[in-house]
């Protein structure tokens, strides 16, 4: 049987945060992110990216714990970092630099990053801290120190200082998650009500979420930042299986594509994506007004997407041609496989040394 570490063993292991910005080709463990000069471990759900493969998992938390938790693994790094603040990359990272506290935590831990990288949960106080540390990074609605959330590296520090307390007791930062949580429950009435209706296609492994015309948009982030939505994603997660959503909201279309085919998911395969461009314009040579305009993202896109903000046509048309679409289109992107954008980064505008820009993949509905 394989037996724990001891906080000897931990101890000779000690290994501290350092900056993206500052790694300078030192040796290190990355962490949710591509190696760069000087990595020696990586510890990511990236595609393409050479975690070892018996460390492979959903999420990039759940790999560095894995590897904290074996005595018989060792880089030789006494430095992590991380390429990008998110809430999985977080939760990884302090996994690496306080095994003992994550490692007692393990569960929340992984859950606080399914809820920010997946907008799905199975434990709604992990989702509050989600949340919580989604208002922490938010320069609009942060309590911390502007300088504090402009600095990605001193963000991530201030972030892991309070990681043991908030995911040992989200109610010390209900302040954080309270607008957020209560725009979820709204939008799980929602659904409960029949306000909001779903309706999945198997075949094609997609949803369909026909929303009021009149519901505004709510509160609500995906990965650190603002995805403001009339039903908030982690509702609609939680209620389908579907890795495909169609939004229709009276003259409003949008089709995203959930970032699980993204990443390299290990636990269950996900059909891989297509090209949405194409059908972009299919949709935009049926349209009756000359302003009507349909944009589509890349298959390389973390979040991919397809939307109209004022289409003439008819829900049932745009369902017919989206259907008809992911029926025979070609695959395009293969994460399973290590597919991944040919400089191996992001195509979200991600700066390479801390917090996310704008949430991609998301237009407003």
């Amino acid at each position: 049987m394989r037996r724990g570490l001891t906080r000897g063993e931990r101890a000779r292991r000690a290994i501290r945060y350092e900056p993206y910005s500052l790694l300078g080709g030192q040796p290190h463990v990355m962490v949710d992110g591509a190696p760069t000069a000087g990595t020696e471990l990586t510890l990511s759900h990236w595609p393409g990216t050479p975690t070892p493969v018996e460390l492979r998992a959903d999420l990039s938390v759940e790999s560095a714990l894995r590897w904290r938790a074996d005595p018989g693994r060792w880089a030789g790094a006494g430095l992590a970092s991380i390429d990008h603040l998110d809430q999985d990359g977080l939760a990884g990272l302090w996994a690496v630099v306080a095994p003992e506290l994550a490692l007692e935590r393990r569960g929340r831990l992984v859950e606080v990053a399914r809820a920010g990288d997946f907008a799905t949960f199975t434990d709604r106080d992990a989702a509050r801290v989600s949340f919580a540390l989604a208002t922490l990074a938010d320069p609009q609605r942060s309590p911390l120190p502007g300088g504090t959330v402009a600095d990605p590296a001193a963000l991530t520090v201030e972030l892991l200082g309070r990681l043991a307390e908030l995911v040992a007791d989200p109610s010390r930062c209900v302040a954080e998650w309270a607008e957020e949580d209560a725009a979820l429950a709204a939008s799980e009435a929602d659904l409960a009500s029949g306000m909001v209706t779903l309706e999945e296609v198997a075949e094609v492994d997609l949803a369909v979420v026909s929303l009021a015309e009149s519901a505004p948009a709510r509160i609500a982030t995906r990965f650190m930042g603002r995805a403001d939505a009339p039903c908030h994603p982690a509702a609609i997660h939680n209620a389908v299986s579907a890795n495909r959503v169609l939004y229709c909201q009276g003259s409003r279309y949008e089709l995203v594509v959930r970032y699980e085919s993204w990443v390299r998911l290990v636990s269950r395969p996900v059909a891989p994506r297509v090209d949405l461009v194409s059908l972009a314009a299919t949709l935009q040579a049926e349209e009756a007004g000359a302003g009507t305009a349909w944009s589509a993202d890349p298959a390389s896109s973390l979040i991919q997407g397809m939307a109209c903000l004022g289409s003439s046509l008819a829900p049932s048309r745009v369902r017919q041609l989206v259907e008809e679409h992911l029926r025979r289109a070609p695959a395009v992107w293969f994460p399973g496989n290590d597919a991944r954008p040919s400089d191996g980064r992001p195509s979200d505008g991600r700066p390479s040394d801390g917090r996310p820009s704008a949430s991609p993949g998301r237009r407003a509905r």
